[in-house]
């Protein structure tokens, strides 16, 4: 017999639909954006509440979408050709070759070794060690491929495992922390994600100059105290229920002399990695696809059989990643297509008339980090909304570099808002350690931590700087 309780989390985001889909449509919006927006919204809710898996909210939103005609179906399906999505995908897939081969669990043991003191210092190790490599990648999902294998293996190798209720907590604090890490140290580095070059190209269309150095130098000061907050944080919200671990480092140390010289294996994983992360980290320069590199990493490990059809065979969870990504990607990149993103953002920034410069802004930034509910990308949001809400704040009289930089900054660190938020996001949230809730949940918290340093630290901070 089904729960009564969950019928009526499953009747909410229908009502929400049904309600939304047969209301007027605004003044401004066309049939089609308004009823895409009015499945999508259903879809979220779904999810928050509980209702349904991700999968599932994901597959009947889009059959809807396009059975009723609201988007044409090459545009519904248009995300299974995403490379970003792809590069998710084969991400995932080549962190279980540096599982398989032992190279993770040998470098786990090292980190272990090291920091394996405390679970607090395993988390700082994984998050400081994203900000030092974050300006060398233009992608945090490729910093993503490169963290989640090391964290996954870290875990485990403390055994932590995600199929216990208790002993996943460790694996689901560090898996968090990566993934948060991850975000705000891309709003540390100009360089970290290439949604912060697009808004920079579009501040200087209003006669703002941002300069690796003065990207830096503004972003120093809130970022780096929220790097240091951020595990801390994490352990009261989500606490490991591990603290102190001295026996650790002493057995982790005995297993790596156990494991003797590096297998072949492990060196072929190795050395493809290297290439693939080296290849990553200079994709720009050398006008190279960072999709078809991991692809290509992804083929070397198949030929030299680290990895094989059966290992492939047994990914049932990423599968079900890609379905669910890729649909997500092509919704909210339709919504954008159709002109609902822009519409929401004129809509709301017309309402600040009459307020003061510092309530202008603050307004503004909160706005543009709650809307990031409704992305799964947050290129797309800074090529939808960065340069209305950066107009809106001018007009109001909010001081140009800081409006930008609030913006900018926020186009990271809300990243981590939702599991979809971000595609490095994925990379983490399908490891099993962390349910949905308890992702949105975290994300939540943390997404309000980082708007509150960024405000309270970062603004004085900017206004400092660029006088």
């Amino acid at each position: 017999m089904t729960d009564p309780g969950l019928l009526l989390k499953r009747a909410v985001p229908f009502a929400i639909a049904i309600g939304i889909w047969f209301a007027p449509v605004p003044a401004g919006l066309t049939a089609p954006a308004w009823h895409l927006f009015a499945v999508f919204a259903a879809a979220i809710v779904s999810v928050l509440l509980g209702a349904f898996p991700l999968l599932t909210a994901a597959m009947l939103a889009v059959g809807t979408v396009v059975l009723t005609g609201s988007i044409t179906p090459a545009q519904a399906f248009s995300g299974f050709a995403n490379t970003s999505v792809l590069l998710v995908v084969v991400a995932f897939i080549v962190a279980q070759a540096v599982v398989k081969s032992g190279l993770g669990r040998r470098i786990s043991l090292f980190m272990v070794s090291h920091f394996g003191g405390s679970s607090l210092g395993l988390a700082y190790s994984i998050v400081l060690t994203d900000a030092a490599i974050a300006p060398a990648f233009p992608s945090n999902t490729a910093r993503g491929g490169v963290l989640f294998p090391i964290v996954l293996s870290v875990s485990r190798g403390t055994g932590s495992n995600p199929d216990d209720p208790e002993g996943r907590r460790l694996g689901g604090y560090l898996m968090f922390c990566a993934m948060a890490g991850l975000a705000v140290s891309s709003a540390l580095w100009m360089t970290a994600t290439s949604a912060n070059p697009v808004g920079v190209q579009i501040a200087q269309k209003f006669g703002l100059e941002i300069g690796f150095g003065s990207w830096i130098l503004a972003s120093c000061v809130p970022a780096l105290v929220a790097i240091g907050m951020l595990p801390l944080l994490v352990a009261k919200l989500f606490p490991p229920r591990v603290g102190a671990t001295p026996e650790a480092p002493v057995t982790a140390r005995k297993e790596l002399a156990g494991m003797g010289p590096m297998s072949r294996d492990e060196w072929i994983t190795a050395v493809t990695f290297s290439v693939m992360v080296s290849g990553w980290v200079f994709a720009d320069a050398l006008k190279l696809n960072v999709t078809s590199i991991a692809f290509m990493g992804f083929g070397v490990l198949l030929v030299a059989g680290v990895l094989t059809l059966d290992d492939i065979a047994k990914q049932g969870d990423t599968l079900a990643t890609f379905l669910w990504l890729a649909v997500l990607f092509a919704l909210s990149g339709q919504l954008n297509e159709l002109g609902f993103m822009g519409y929401v953002g004129e809509r709301l920034a017309s309402q600040l008339g009459g307020l003061s410069w510092p309530a202008t802004y603050v307004t503004l930034i909160v706005l543009y980090v709650g809307i990031h509910y409704l992305f799964v990308s947050q290129t797309s949001q800074v090529l939808a909304l960065f340069g209305v809400f950066l107009d809106v704040g001018m007009r109001g009289g909010v001081p140009v570099p800081l409006m930008a930089f609030g913006l900018l900054f926020a186009s990271s660190y809300f990243s981590v808002i939702t599991p979809q938020g971000g595609s490095q996001n994925i990379i983490f949230a399908v490891s099993g350690y962390l349910t949905q809730r308890e992702l949105y949940k975290l994300g939540f918290f943390t997404t309000l931590a980082f708007l509150a340093v960024f405000l309270l630290i970062g603004t004085p901070w900017v206004l400092f700087v660029t006088g």
